[in-house]
Parts: structure tokens; sequence; C-alpha cells
């Protein structure tokens, strides 16, 4: 409904707002790449198929089950943000030995196959490989609230009780003291 100036209602503004936001709100998830901050579901796989490597699943969880891809894809938008181009060129690089040798990306692989190719990834880019290494073990290591070890199995795993949220244990000891 128009005003007598010709220009929308606040109700119909309002209406076409709403209307407008739950048209246009879909591709904003689709320029967040999914689920990641930075990375492509594709170059996520590939990370995933890298990463499990280094940190196979066995009795407790691989890197991927224990959230490394969450912490290195929270790290990539902030304090390795100077690192986006090499794993891009890393992973794009993995796929590449991957199909070159066994005709498909590293994510579609057989186990065997993946370990051939993150094998010849750490002789051919060592750096590259040394990084995702070395991120890998944060994540997994790590303080949950970064994005990885997830639930703190990697704190289980070797004996670790999970730390007190900072302050509560100061609350705790300040009850203690006598007045």
């Amino acid at each position: 409904m128009k005003t007598k100036k010709g220009s929308l209602a606040r109700r119909d503004f309002m209406i076409a707002t709403v209307a407008a936001s739950t048209v246009l709100l879909p591709g904003c998830k689709s320029a967040r790449r999914g689920d990641w901050e930075f990375l492509s579901e594709e170059s996520a796989e590939t990370l995933k198929a890298i990463c499990d490597q280094i940190i196979p699943a066995d009795d407790f969880p691989s890197a991927s089950e224990a959230g490394v891809l969450d912490y290195i894809d929270r790290q990539l938008v902030r304090h390795y943000r100077r690192h986006q181009k090499t794993y891009l060129e890393g992973l794009e690089q993995a796929d590449r030995i991957s199909r070159k040798r066994f005709g498909s990306d590293l994510e579609r692989a057989s186990a065997e196959q993946k370990l051939a190719v993150v094998s010849a990834i750490e002789k051919e880019n060592a750096a590259f490989f040394e990084m995702v290494r070395r991120h890998t073990f944060e994540g997994f290591y790590g303080s949950p609230r970064h994005g990885g070890n997830r639930d703190a199995v990697s704190w289980r795993m070797v004996g670790i009780a999970e730390p007190p949220v900072l302050g509560r244990a100061q609350d705790v000891q300040k009850k203690e003291l006598p007045s």
C-alpha cells in the first residue's frame, strides 16, 4: 500500500525487506563456502585426507573427527591468513598427484593411495607438508576453544584433565580462604 505521497508505508516496506532477505540469505551462505570460513568443500575433503594420514583413527578419533579441519579453517581467516595461498596451492597439488597416479581426487583414493600421495607431498613440497603437520598437531592437541580437539579427546587420550575455565579456579580459591 502506498501513502499519499507515493512512497511505501512502513509496514509494506518491512514486509518487502523480510521477503527480500529470505531470497538473498541462501546466497550469503554460499559466499561463506558452505560450512567453512575459508575452505571450499573440495579443499576441505582433500585436507581431511591429508590430516587423517597424519593422525589416523585408532582407539581414539582421527584428526578430522577431532575437529582439526575446523581449527585450520578458522585459523586460515585469522592468525594464518598469510598461509591461504600456500594451502590452496598445496591442496590442489595433492589432488593433481592423486589424479595423475590413481585417476581420482585424493578424497576418493583408497587408504594405501592416500598414504602414497601424502608421502609424495612430503617429499615434493616439504614446506607445505610440515605446515599442515604442525597445524594438524595444534588442532588435535590444542584447546577446544579454537575449534579442534573436539570434546578434549586428545587430552583424554594422554590422560590430562581438562583445565578449568579461566576465572573459575580463582573463585574456588577465594571461597576457601579464611576471612
